[in-house]
């Protein structure tokens, strides 16, 4: 059993879009730093650790206390992100064909690969955890530049809570 691979990851969820009639998903730069930096973090956690899947909210805020870090570190504007979901996944020894599986046959998760608003992608692979950040192509889900003299510490507060209004994290294990 082979560990979960992000281009099989990505091929495998290609496929099943595909099998629906739908355009693939294109490899987004800023959403991939995204789902790495969030694997990284989420790395040492057990796969029992999860939500019932809301919007972002504080309680999930402490869930990913690097978040506004992370945002920053990858240049996502999060005034004007409001379109990008957060799919981790937790599989033992994170075999491919059960973490695609857990994307594609998890109403939870399946509702927004169905979903053709959604043409960027972003994999973080990292021990047991895969993380998926799906983009769209709008002006609101593109991930733009965030405004580097506009953050601080104090501000990437604000950026959180703007952010809380748009991105969703779903935890599943």
């Amino acid at each position: 059993m082979a560990e979960a691979n992000e281009d099989d990851i990505l091929q495998g969820i290609n496929s099943y879009r595909r099998s629906l009639s739908l355009p693939n998903l294109i490899k987004h730069d800023k959403a991939d730093c995204l789902a790495e930096e969030i694997a990284d973090d989420i790395q040492d956690q057990p796969c029992s650790s999860r939500t019932n899947g809301a919007n972002i909210s504080p309680k999930s805020s402490t869930e990913l206390p690097s978040l506004p870090s992370n945002l920053i570190k990858c240049k996502i504007d999060v005034n004007s992100t409001v379109d990008g979901v957060i799919m981790p996944v937790c599989v033992p020894k994170a075999v491919s064909t059960l973490v695609l599986t857990n994307y594609t046959s998890s109403p939870r998760y399946a509702k927004f690969l169905n979903d053709s608003r959604f043409t960027g992608v972003g994999i973080g692979t990292e021990d047991d955890w895969t993380v998926v950040v799906l983009a769209t192509s709008t002006r609101t889900g593109s991930f733009a530049n965030a405004v580097n003299s506009l953050v601080s510490t104090v501000g990437a507060v604000h950026y959180l809570v703007s952010l809380m209004l748009g991105l969703w994290l779903i935890l599943v294990s």
